[in-house]
Formats: structure tokens, C-alpha cells, sequence
């Protein structure tokens, strides 16, 4: 029997899952990751903590499992993507916390970039918009405000990688400084087409390229990881930032094929195959998860705040004890009363862009109750999901592609029933949820697998993707574009003029 362990970094939490070559799930361990907020806007980690969490649920889940690193085929590692640390060559020690994708510091770095009308140039070579979102102007950031930073970094002191590149740095014992082109494509300073850093875009965000790891295909032989970390020396066999993870565990594969995942954000991926596409509707281009050399894209919408608005509806607003309560709550209703909740918390992603827009709860009247507004929290998140395939089947049908036709799903929130349903109502396809809902440490895991030998090939792994149910659409289409367009009216409330 070959063993898989999957290394699913988040952005809530570190967790090691263990799987089994035909795709079943062994055991699972995880540790809860500190977040801090040290002015609005900002979100940060702490990269030590992010490593030592990892490691530790990593040894945690071989002993769940009665196994040992030597019973291991492949190691394979997924991450939240965008985030950024930057850290010391010789010491090994970051300079700085990591910036969190979720961060919105550099806006106005960005905004100055959109004023030289430097977005459509970028998003030729990138297939991303400026946004804070993304690496570059975060690199920026720390290099401008740490101390002697800049100097050190010229000199070839400092690397700067995602955190699947600190992982694997510390994994190591720092002789790989490298990333796969999933998460390259994230950083604002890849070049899609000729699968490459660009000198052009380092001299831009004033970056060094002795800072950057080397990039290679997802499925790759990495490194080893250290016999003193897990007992004995394991091949890292399989990186992937965790969207584009989540979309080949899905077994995705195939232009038109598409998922959603529901995490602290939501993300709403198409397998586009070998062509780049530029997006019209607010999308992004993305390198998908790639087996091999060949390159790979999708197209992407993100949700900023998905089940994060759970998360304050439980530590902001007190209205639950748990996350686990809110769907009681919401189903306590028939229906949110009108009540519409825009968790613009941070701004709003993809197909809106407006990172000045804050949140808001319209719709309120003297009957409203806590219930109502723990509905529309959790509508939110269906109402943004749509929004994204509405942007994303425009684009498909521009390109010559027939509109998305099914949807599969994976993450926390997708095993909320009514969650679903009334995702399938909004979208008027089915939703597909996989047996396997641990998709995005399973695409890691086959990735690993696909560099070690343990399939042949994506058609071995097609076979092995399962639905465990489907939700059709049950609501009259005339309703479910009343809802759209009582949500779009309170966008239209929250964003900048």
C-alpha cells in the first residue's frame, strides 16, 4: 500500500492529511494558526509559528495513523497563496511577519501602478490585475519598511517566497529555495507565456531577482525532507498553491471543467487547457496545476470573505458560540426577510475589484432578528459564488466555450446543505460534491504521487473522483434573478463612485 501525505497549509490553520493511492482519506491532524491585525486592513502570521505548526501536525498525523516517514511514498505541499515572507539566506530567520493575501496595505501602491496605466500590460503578462492582493507590492512593502532591508536583498542576502517556498526551504534545511508555477503566477511578477520571472516586472516593483525561488512544474522532485524532522528522509514530489490543489484534486482537468471552494475565502476556478485567455469580467488568469512541462491556465474569481463571515458572526458580532451553530440558526427563518449582507470586510474581489468598499447589511426592518442576518451571511457567500460564474460563463461563451453546465465544490462550508441547495438555485446548474471533500490536500497528495510513480497518468486519477451528492436546482430561474439583483443593488451601496 502507498501512503500520500498531504502538507495543507491555510490561512486559519496547518493541518497534515494523510492519504491512502486510490484516494481515501487516513487520518487528518491540525493545528489552529494566530492570526494578527495591527492596524485595519492588515493581516499578518508569523512565519515560524506557520513552520512549526506545519511540522507538528505533520508528526502528529503519522502517529494518528500507526505509521512512519519511511512508509511514505511522496510528500506533497499546498498553501494559501499570495502571502509573503521574506527571510535571511545564512540565518534562515524571516525579517518581517508574512503579509496574508487578505491584506490591504499596499492599495495605495496599487492604485499609484493603475494611474501610470500599467494594469493592461500586466495583465497581458500576468493574466492578474494590480491588486494588493497579490505578492509584488507586498515584497515592496517589506523591503521599503524593514530596516537595512533593501541593502541586504541587493546584496543576495534575502530570499522572498510564498509560503509553499518556506515550507520547503525549512523543510530542507535551507538547500531548496524553489516554487512550482501555481504559485509563481500569484506574485504579479511571472510571465504566463514565457513561463518565467520577468526582468521587466522585478525592475517595475523595484524587486531583485536574487530573491526568487526557481519555478517548476507542480509534479517535480523538490527535495528530500530532513530525516530529523519526521524519523526519516520522504521525497517532496508535488507543490500547488491551494486553488489551483483544490482544482486537480477535483480532477479537473479538461478545458470548461470547473470548481468552487469554500474556505476563509471563496474560489471559483475553469480549466482553460494550453491557451491563455484574458478575461473581459473581472477574472484573473491563473497557471493551473501542472503534471509536466506543458503549461496550464484557468481562470479565476475570488472571494475575499466566504465562511470568514461566519467566523465574525461568531467573534465580532457574538450572534454564535460556533461555526457549527449558524446553519440551526439560519434555517430557523424561511428566508432572510429581505435582509441582504455584503461582507465587504476587505474590500471586494473578483468581478467587482473595488478594494474601498466596505461592509454593509441593508434590508433591515423593525422584524429583522439575528436569524435573518445569519441567512444573508451565509446567502452572501452563494450570492458572490454566482456573481463570479456569471463573469466566468461570459467569458466562456466570448471564447467559443459552451456555458458551465456543472459545478464541483469542496471545503468547510460545502457540507452545509442548505448552503448548497441554494447555491444550485442561484447558478441553475447542479453542484457536485465529491466523496472526497478534502480536495485540495488530495491534489497535493497527486501531485506528489504523479512525480513518484504511483499513477500513470490523470486518467488513473479521473476514475478515482466521486460525487457523494448532487444538488439540482429547484428554484423557478425569474426567482433566483430577483435575489441576483436585489444583491447587485446592495453591491451597488458599498462600492466607491
Amino acid at each position: 500500500m502507498s501512503y500520500l501525505l498531504a502538507l495543507d497549509q491555510g490561512t486559519s490553520s496547518s493541518r497534515s492529511i494523510l492519504f491512502k493511492a486510490n484516494g481515501e482519506l487516513v487520518a487528518v491532524a491540525q493545528r489552529e494558526l494566530s492570526q494578527s491585525y495591527p492596524q485595519p486592513g492588515w493581516v499578518e502570521h508569523d512565519p515560524m509559528e506557520i513552520w512549526q505548526t506545519q511540522l507538528a501536525t505533520a508528526r502528529e498525523v503519522l502517529a494518528k495513523a500507526g505509521l512512519q516517514a519511511s512508509d511514505i511514498k511522496a510528500v506533497g505541499i499546498t498553501n494559501q497563496r499570495e502571502t509573503t515572507v521574506i527571510w535571511n539566506r545564512r540565518t534562515g530567520q524571516p525579517i518581517h511577519q508574512a503579509i496574508v493575501w487578505q491584506d490591504r496595505r499596499t492599495e495605495a501602491a496599487c492604485a499609484a501602478l493603475r494611474d501610470l496605466s500599467l494594469g493592461a500590460p500586466l495583465q497581458q503578462k500576468t493574466g492578474l490585475l494590480i491588486d494588493a492582493y497579490f505578492s509584488a507590492t507586498k515584497i515592496g512593502w517589506i523591503l521599503d519598511h524593514v530596516a537595512g532591508a533593501r541593502a541586504q536583498a541587493e546584496r543576495g542576502e534575502l530570499a522572498f517566497g510564498t509560503v509553499d517556498s518556506w515550507l520547503l526551504w525549512q523543510l530542507t534545511g535551507g538547500r531548496v529555495h524553489a516554487t512550482d508555477v501555481s504559485n509563481a503566477s500569484r506574485t504579479l511578477l511571472f510571465n504566463l507565456h514565457r513561463q518565467t520571472w520577468d526582468e521587466e516586472l522585478l525592475q517595475t516593483f523595484g524587486i531583485p531577482a536574487s530573491m526568487l525561488p526557481e519555478v517548476h512544474p507542480s509534479a517535480h522532485r523538490f527535495g528530500q525532507v530532513e530525516s530529523a524532522h519526521l524519523g526519516s528522509e520522504i521525497a517532496i514530489g508535488g507543490i500547488a498553491g491551494d486553488q489551483q490543489a483544490a482544482l486537480f484534486g477535483q480532477a479537473c482537468f479538461l478545458p470548461g471543467m470547473a470548481k468552487i471552494t469554500y474556505g476563509t475565502g471563496c474560489f471559483l476556478l475553469m480549466h482553460c487547457g494550453s491557451q491563455f485567455k484574458t478575461s473581459a469580467n473581472g477574472l484573473i488568469t491563473t497557471s493551473a496545476a501542472q503534471p509536466d512541462s506543458r503549461p496550464q491556465f484557468a481562470l479565476e474569481g475570488s472571494v475575499f470573505i466566504g465562511g470568514a463571515v461566519v467566523q465574525w458572526l461568531r467573534d465580532g458580532l457574538r450572534a454564535i458560540d460556533s461555526s457549527s451553530e449558524v446553519e440551526a440558526l439560519a434555517q430557523s427563518v424561511p428566508d432572510a426577510g429581505g435582509v441582504v449582507f455584503v461582507p465587504a470586510f476587505t474590500g471586494l474581489g473578483a468581478p467587482y475589484w473595488q478594494p474601498q468598499a466596505r461592509g454593509a447589511i441593508t434590508g433591515l426592518t423593525r422584524g429583522s432578528t439575528i436569524a435573518h442576518i445569519a441567512r444573508a451571511a451565509l446567502e452572501s457567500i452563494a450570492f458572490q459564488n454566482a456573481a463570479l460564474l456569471q463573469a466566468m460563463s461570459l467569458d466562456a461563451v466570448a471564447a467559443g466555450s459552451a456555458p458551465l453546465t456543472e459545478l464541483r465544490v469542496d471545503g468547510g462550508a460545502c457540507v452545509n446543505d442548505s448552503l448548497m441547495q441554494f447555491q444550485a438555485d442561484l447558478l441553475g446548474i447542479p453542484v457536485l460534491r465529491p466523496q472526497v471533500i478534502e480536495t485540495t490536500a488530495l491534489g497535493a497528495a497527486y501531485l506528489a504521487g504523479l512525480s513518484c510513480g504511483v499513477y500513470s497518468g490523470l486518467g488513473e486519477l479521473a476514475d478515482q473522483w466521486q460525487a457523494e451528492r448532487i444538488f439540482s436546482p429547484a428554484m423557478p430561474r425569474e426567482q433566483a434573478a430577483v435575489l441576483m439583483q436585489q444583491w447587485e443593488r446592495a453591491v451597488k451601496q458599498v462600492v466607491a463612485p
